[in-house]
């Protein structure tokens, strides 16, 4: 019976951890965070910024990459940067990130105005993009 129990929680723990990776939203946290070229090592982008958090043996995050190459290269304005967590511990203490990949969609001035923890869709990102520009 105890191995039902841990069976159906673990179960319904995966399910609920499956449908919120990737996802975009606002988080309390970030508001009215900015970043600029000096955190990033490169400068915004006109209309927004996809500031992406990896690692080197993370795989969700060479198929982000592709997604937030792809967005960036349809919608004018926007720039995608990548950047490497292992290489920027601060900074990545500094915005909390817990987990590769995490997106933040900045506006043209900086602002963290979503953050999407794990593989976004593309859809998702034009969403949040909308609301950056």
């Amino acid at each position: 019976m105890v191995c039902v129990v841990v069976l159906a929680l673990a179960s319904a723990y995966g399910v609920l951890h499956q449908r919120r990776s990737g996802r975009v939203r606002v988080r309390g946290r970030d508001g009215g965070k900015r970043l600029g070229a000096a955190e990033l090592g490169e400068g915004l982008g006109e209309r927004a910024t996809l500031v992406q958090f990896s690692s080197a043996f993370c795989a969700p995050c060479r198929a982000t990459r592709r997604v937030l190459g792809e967005v960036a290269e349809m919608v004018p304005g926007v720039t995608h940067i990548e950047i490497d967590a292992e290489d920027r511990l601060e900074l990545v203490r500094e915005l909390d990130i817990l987990k590769t990949p995490t997106v933040l969609v900045l506006d043209a001035e900086g602002r963290v105005v979503r953050r999407a923890t794990g593989q976004p869709r593309k859809a998702d990102v034009i969403a949040a993009l909308g609301e950056a520009v």
